[in-house]
């Protein structure tokens, strides 16, 4: 008969021993250089969270950024900015990157900076000092200047939506080359200096005749560009109906003051094209914009496009995987989960919460895998009545209602644990703080001593640990632990690969790597 003594002492030595702290103090393993940086890359956004300042994920991306090599600082921007669809930290890595011996910059700009408020991004890190210089440089004002002369006039007046720098002040800053005449007077309306009224581009003739007579035609400008000007609410209208679709989704109670909806069959067009399928696919929409949205709307907001949304909804979480066997999902509801998923921002602090996040993949994963357990847990596992059949809105909103404790990883570990529940995949999705659960030194963590139990029984078994900040300490690691940050529909491959069998815990970076510069 087997030892029971001695085959738990055994395992205890295979465990892997804590090498660092997290924020609360307790035991944590830490991320390889690589790893911290793909995190801050894919969660980072300068502002300061529940638990680091802004001061100090720049110190630690800078940090970092010098201990890998600069083609893999090229890859992750790109992969921030396509996959994560990160606004600061790709112009950051970026800007650090202007600075090195390689032509990994150049390959890297066109991919990342894709749009006048990325090239304004990039523009501000660089005046900012943060680098080490606070001009462009010959290389980098090279990369404006091609920027500013390879787009369309309709690219470039979507550009001047946004200040700090505004593309006057970009212009300014390049002195970029006209291509032709149409161009030159175009950089001289910009900047506000004198131009030829004849060579202007027909968007900005048509834009200036209509500051001069709202009766005309609505111009073929940003919307942001008619807001000082009195519209009516047909024009209003139909500014919305021509609108993208991330403009409509972002603008809807302003086009509720602005009367939109009181013009016959403008909610149901709008409705018809926020719950496109394709349209919401090609609009690269995070679900919890949606779940925003929704929650947003009140009783001016027609019936038709508040269901949209939710329609809306079913399209924006396709891309969460069908696994199959036994799955549980882990979202965090603990205290430190309701702060800012994109940390606080003076006079900008975003209404989405840490928790709001994580209870929507967790509803995401339940509604495309009907029979999946949902563990919440903080101190211990809350109990939340949810049914697969309800609605990712009416599940999320149950979840992200709990809040609350301290945070426990391995309380739902240890549920599984003691009812010899058979588990194929469990995924986490938390910040990873783990404190509740904290050990002695020289030990492994309290939730990969929890994890080996189930291995127990289940030697197949997938841990995935999804964090949604930017901390770079993580309570599992393993050959059977795949640590993943972000919320974009971007790791969702990384995770099915993992759970197949296919591909290890170097998943997540082996897709960085691969990108083709």
């Amino acid at each position: 008969m087997v030892n029971k003594a001695i085959f738990k002492s055994y395992l205890g030595k295979l465990l892997p021993v804590a090498n660092t702290v997290n924020h609360e103090a307790a035991p944590a393993y830490a991320l390889s250089a690589r790893e911290a940086l793909a995190q801050y890359a894919v969660t980072g956004t300068f502002n300061d969270t529940f638990y680091a300042g802004a001061g100090e994920q720049l110190d630690g991306v800078v940090k970092l950024a010098a201990e890998v090599e600069p083609e893999f600082l090229a890859k992750l921007a790109i992969y921030a900015a396509e996959k994560g669809h990160m606004k600061d930290m790709p112009v950051m890595l970026l800007a650090m990157l202007s600075g090195l011996e390689s032509d990994a910059f150049a390959r890297a700009f066109p991919r990342v900076v894709k749009s006048g408020k990325m090239l304004r991004g990039f523009v501000a890190v660089m005046r900012s000092g943060t680098t080490g210089r606070k001009s462009l440089g010959t290389r980098p004002k090279k990369m404006v200047q091609a920027w500013l002369e390879s787009r369309t006039v309709g690219q470039l007046l979507q550009a001047m939506v946004g200040n700090d720098p505004s593309l006057a002040d970009v212009i300014r800053m390049v002195h970029p080359k006209p291509k032709d005449v149409e161009r030159a007077a175009f950089y001289a309306w910009a900047i506000g200096k004198p131009y030829d009224v004849a060579a202007l581009p027909a968007e900005v003739k048509a834009f200036e005749a209509f500051k001069r007579d709202t009766t005309l035609a609505l111009p073929p400008v940003p919307f942001q560009m008619l807001t000082s000007l009195d519209l009516s609410k047909e024009q209003w209208a139909e500014v919305a109906l021509k609108g993208s679709w991330q403009m409509v989704r972002q603008n809807l109670n302003t086009f509720a003051r602005k009367g939109v909806f009181e013009v016959p069959g403008v909610a149901e067009k709008l409705a018809a094209k926020l719950s496109d399928p394709e349209t919401v696919r090609k609009a690269r929409v995070f679900p919890y914009q949606l779940l925003v949205a929704w929650q947003m709307t009140g009783h001016t907001i027609p019936s038709v496009v508040a269901d949209a949304l939710q329609d809306a909804m079913e399209a924006a979480i396709s891309t969460v995987p069908t696994f199959g066997g036994n799955v549980v999902v882990c979202p965090d509801v603990s205290g430190s989960m309701g702060s800012p998923v994109t940390g606080y921002r003076p006079g900008a602090t975003s209404m989405v919460r840490c928790i709001d996040v994580a209870a929507l993949v967790a509803a995401s994963f339940l509604r495309r895998n009907r029979f999946a357990r949902v563990l919440p847990f903080e101190n211990h596992v809350v109990r939340v009545q949810l049914n697969g059949r309800d609605s990712v809105m009416t599940n999320a909103a149950k979840l992200a209602a709990v809040g609350g404790g301290g945070t426990n990883c391995s309380a739902p570990l240890k549920l599984l644990a003691d009812e010899k529940a058979k588990v194929d995949l469990v995924v986490f999705v938390s910040d990873n703080q783990s404190w509740m659960d904290a050990r002695g030194g020289g030990q492994a963590t309290g939730m990969m001593s929890e994890w080996a139990r189930i291995k127990r029984l289940n030697p197949a078994a997938k841990l995935v640990c999804l964090d949604i900040q930017p901390y770079v300490q993580t309570p599992a690691k393993g050959a059977d632990v795949l640590n993943i940050g972000g919320f974009s529909d971007a790791v969702y491959g990384a995770i099915t690969s993992f759970a197949a069998g296919k591909s290890g815990p170097d998943e997540w970076l082996r897709r960085i790597e691969a990108i083709d510069l």
